[in-house]
């Protein structure tokens, strides 16, 4: 990381313009969303730590902690900014498996329903993902230069990946 990189915590979004570039630590079951406009050269990272708002009666909690709200809000946000919704490409990282509990449990499968309200909400939105890295049962970090729309996925235990 350097002078002009943000993190961007858990249940948090952040939006940046190069030479800024976005990265999030530690990301387990959570879900990283990179969301980018490549022509206005914006773009914004969102930390969800869960899938969706209304599991959770949405009062009190920061709409950023949840993937489907999140993304919503930071579309909003860089359409605010200068961003056209029919530009926005997204990619998206995280969604491990990270607790060994009994089959079926719904804590065990967080990570998954997290990349799929993560998918469900981009697609609502018109939103195409061009790149994913998910699953597994290994922590990630991820950088992301909104200039480029490169994001780089470091796994413990395997090569660093762009995507």
């Amino acid at each position: 990381m350097n002078e002009n990189s943000i993190a961007v915590n858990i249940a948090m979004m952040k939006i940046a313009r190069p030479p800024q570039t976005l990265y999030s630590l530690g990301l387990g079951s959570c879900i990283g969303v990179a969301i980018y406009d490549p022509v206005a050269k914006i773009g914004g990272l969102l930390h969800a730590l869960l899938p969706r708002i209304g599991e959770f009666g949405g009062e009190g909690h920061s709409r950023a902690k949840f993937a489907d709200s999140g993304i919503e809000d930071l579309v909003e946000m860089l359409e605010a900014r200068g961003a056209k919704r029919s530009r926005l490409k997204a990619k998206i990282a995280g969604g491990a498996a990270m607790f060994a509990l009994k089959p079926g449990s719904s804590i065990g499968d967080i990570g998954k329903r997290n990349v799929q309200s993560a998918v469900e909400t981009l697609k609502k939105l018109g939103i195409e993902i061009v790149a994913q890295d998910t699953g597994g049962n290994k922590g990630r970090t991820i950088l992301f230069d909104v200039g480029t729309g490169q994001l780089t996925v470091r796994t413990i235990d395997r090569s660093v990946k762009v995507i």
